[in-house]
């Protein structure tokens, strides 16, 4: 339950304490979950946003387990709904920050439809995407995200299925906003959630987050500290993007494709490096970006990739029904029935 004791303070420093609740914290003991949690107590704090103006939503999932942590108001909801439910609690009270968080398979299987809409249709929600390719609550099955040949309980000879890039559906359904960061790397975490939190609209963040009982290891090659600096890129918008132990590489436009060099071999030099917009409206680039991965021979964008100005759905139904009531003396149920074929029955 939501501490109301700051409830009326006014201009209150709050501290990541403060959006803690008093639950016990009930996930697998180096589950990357605890990572994010953290980092999003963090990142209120920075954005000293009132815990009673904050409202947490989640499906199923280990990762919905999230709103029991907070010290907020909270909604944990039925498999796949989130996205639903949080479109009627921001449309209903646009005065909250609301949060989902959601798992890949909550997310992007039983929920992906009220997910690509809630993106279609830009509402303001912070969804916190925790993509870990598996089922962990269920324990082991492969997900929507989990690799073609994957073994799992369900897939035993491997899965035949090509996996969802949260980035394609996203990007696809007109995103506005979309991240990507990893559980381990807390302070671009913590950074990247204050992001999508300035964003206005929905704002998409893929945590890449490790199941240490059912999926151990499966983002190794982004995370480990001997391949990090060279298979990873934090892109900030207006920089170069540059990567590399050294920052010694950088992208470069290779006719409709994008390629890593290294700068001074092959004539390639500081000038060719690409500068990172992510303000550009273009959709193109941003979903380049999203799929580079080691395995195609690029390093996996982190940061904010896509940050983009559009109409915000809740935004919009209130400026609509101020207008309809400007222009109709109708405000309630009586005034709408009378206005009616009536009849008097005597």
């Amino acid at each position: 339950m939501i501490d109301t004791t700051t409830i009326n303070k006014k201009n209150i420093e709050h501290e990541s304490k403060d959006y803690k609740s008093d639950q016990y914290v009930r996930w697998c003991p180096g589950c990357g979950d605890h990572a994010i949690l953290n980092c999003l107590y963090r990142a209120m704090a920075q954005l000293n946003i009132e815990p009673y103006k904050t409202a947490v939503i989640s499906g199923i999932g280990c990762s919905s387990r999230l709103p029991y942590y907070m010290n907020t108001y909270g909604f944990h909801t039925i498999h796949g709904r989130g996205a639903a439910v949080a479109t009627g609690v921001k449309t209903a009270n646009p005065e909250l920050s609301v949060w989902l968080a959601t798992g890949d398979g909550d997310c992007l299987a039983i929920g992906g439809n009220h997910f690509i809409h809630a993106v279609r249709r830009n509402v303001d929600l912070n969804i916190l995407l925790l993509n870990n390719r598996i089922y962990g609550l269920t324990k082991g099955q492969y997900s929507p995200t989990s690799v073609r040949g994957f073994v799992s309980k369900s897939s035993p000879y491997g899965t035949v299925e090509d996996p969802f890039h949260p980035v394609e559906l996203c990007i696809g359904a007109r995103g506005t906003f979309f991240a990507r960061c990893i559980d381990v790397d807390l302070s671009n975490t913590t950074d990247t959630l204050v992001s999508a939190a300035n964003h206005e609209g929905t704002s998409v963040v893929e945590v890449l987050q490790n199941c240490v009982i059912f999926n151990d290891r499966i983002h190794n090659n982004i995370t480990d500290k001997a391949l990090k600096a060279e298979h990873t890129i934090l892109l900030k918008h207006g920089e170069k993007m540059l990567f590399g132990a050294d920052n010694e590489k950088g992208l470069v436009q290779d006719g409709w494709d994008i390629k890593a060099v290294t700068i001074g071999q092959d004539g390639y030099t500081l000038d060719d490096v690409l500068v990172h917009d992510a303000q550009t409206d273009n959709r193109s680039l941003h979903m380049k970006l999203g799929l580079m991965s080691p395995e195609n021979g690029l390093p996996m964008a982190i940061g904010v990739i896509r940050d983009v100005k559009a109409p915000v759905y809740d935004q919009e139904v209130e400026r609509q029904i101020a207008e309809v009531q400007s222009k109709d003396s109708i405000r309630t149920l009586r005034d709408y029935l009378m206005t009616k074929d009536i009849w008097e029955v005597k």
